[in-house]
């Protein structure tokens, strides 16, 4: 079963949709203290100072102060001890850059609240779980033609540290396997289709080896997702976005939940956008949102939270 939630949102948008969706759905408004009392017969609310639009599958960036707001209330409940973790939905980026938003992404303003709260570096790491592979890119939201620039040994092995950090402390898995692969084809078959793996990441892996973490590499990216390969590691980490999120979706598109690294609370996500040409029709699936919840359930069940 669901450990209780509550959403943060303008009830009379929840209220419209449902009713467009011809749903009832109970909801009540709540402040975040008393969002478990009422889960058994309504869906907590807890209501926004902004409102939304009423336009369904279409951005709008009327609506960016509600979703920041959104985003910087959940922080505030989860690192007030109000929730155990935050589960957020896919944002329309466009409509927040054209109001003034200056983050790349969700990723990158949660680490910035949390320095704000805390006073400590955050780095952000993405990790895409699935029921059959957790996989981390080091780079993200860059350039292909960016990415050897990117990569660094320092960034490289401070992915693979968080990553083991938070298998062992969030996950509960004792001394974490972690896969890394290679940049170039075949993982640049000894320096003949480049040298990244040589100079950069090799060093990386050797280093936090001798942090006492079980990672090895780098291993050719072809060869390391199949099931036998899958069964030698407990997560992977890659070098760039595609390298971790291709295979992380085709095995698994609609249970592979977006789990954020590095942060002082526990945040996950569905691993999908906006689907806005669905918004409205009823036929979206839930699946990946449901999973997202439960694996934010069981990370805050870890944790006796």
């Amino acid at each position: 079963g669901s450990a209780p939630f509550y959403v943060l949102c303008d009830p009379a948008t929840l209220a419209a949709r449902a009713k467009l969706l011809g749903r009832d759905l109970p909801l009540e408004v709540v402040d975040a203290t008393r969002a478990t009392t009422s889960f058994a017969t309504a869906l907590p609310v807890v209501p926004l100072e902004n409102v939304f639009s009423g336009a369904v599958g279409a951005s709008d960036a009327a609506n960016s102060r509600g979703i920041v707001e959104a985003i910087d209330r959940a922080v505030r409940d989860v690192m007030d001890g109000a929730a155990a973790a935050m589960v957020t939905g896919p944002i329309a980026k466009k409509s927040l850059y054209d109001s003034g938003f200056a983050f790349p992404g969700h990723t990158e303003y949660l680490a910035h609240l949390a320095q704000l709260r805390t006073g400590i570096p955050v780095m952000p790491v993405m990790m895409l779980a699935g029921p059959q592979l957790r996989a981390v890119p080091v780079t993200i939201h860059i350039r292909l033609a960016d990415i050897m620039h990117a990569l660094t040994r320092e960034l490289i092995l401070e992915t693979i540290v968080i990553t083991a950090r938070d298998l062992e402390g969030r996950f509960g898995i004792p001394n974490p396997r972690i896969a890394v692969s290679g940049l170039n084809p075949h993982a640049g078959e000894n320096g003949t289709m480049g040298r990244e793996e040589i100079d950069t990441i090799a060093p990386a892996i050797n280093e936090a080896r001798s942090l006492g973490i079980e990672a090895f590499g780098p291993l050719p990216a072809d060869t390391m997702f199949h099931a036998e390969a899958r069964d030698t590691y407990d997560a992977a980490v890659c070098m760039y976005h595609d390298q971790a999120l291709i295979p992380a979706k085709a095995l698994a598109f609609d249970s592979t939940v977006n789990v954020t690294l590095g942060l002082p609370f526990i945040r996950t996500s569905p691993d999908h956008g906006t689907a806005f040409t669905l918004a409205g029709t009823g036929k979206a699936r839930s699946g990946a949102f449901v999973a997202a919840l439960a694996l934010a359930r069981d990370l805050a069940g870890q944790q006796g939270q």
